[in-house]
């Protein structure tokens, strides 16, 4: 049986910044022109890890192995409508050098955990979710 769950999303950490887009900034889509981080929702019967690197992988050109994952806490979607998951993985330079980003987003950036946490224009549920890691570790 596989689990229930609608979406991933994922915080990749090198030296204490998270990569992230500014999403586009469309009327159809939740949070236009917000700071976000890789993920999206799930495709067919995949687990959640497999749906995680799948759109790391789509969004940035990053390929990481289950074993980079470092956290995982399921919680509520962002329209209460099922299960999303949340991982974190620490990235590489070399990861991150090599980045193709892909058409979804209007650019991408390295910016501080602070700084994201502190940004008007960041998702409050990715700073809650974020916020519960650093709380953990």
């Amino acid at each position: 049986m596989t689990e229930e769950f609608t979406a991933c999303k994922l915080a990749y950490i090198l030296d204490g910044q998270l990569l992230v887009y500014l999403r586009d900034d469309f009327s159809h889509i939740p949070f236009p022109n917000m700071w976000d981080f890789p993920g999206g929702l799930r495709e067919g019967d995949e687990t959640p890890e497999q749906c995680a690197l799948r759109e790391l992988e789509e969004e940035f050109g990053i390929k990481l192995d289950e074993s980079r994952l470092i956290y995982k806490k399921i919680g509520v979607n962002y329209n209460n409508t099922g299960n999303s998951y949340f991982f974190v993985a620490n990235g590489k330079r070399e990861e991150v050098d090599a980045i193709i980003f892909s058409d979804e987003g209007q650019y991408w950036q390295l910016m501080s955990i602070a700084e994201f946490l502190d940004h008007p224009m960041a998702i409050g549920r990715l700073k809650t979710r974020l916020l519960d890691f650093l709380n953990e570790i």
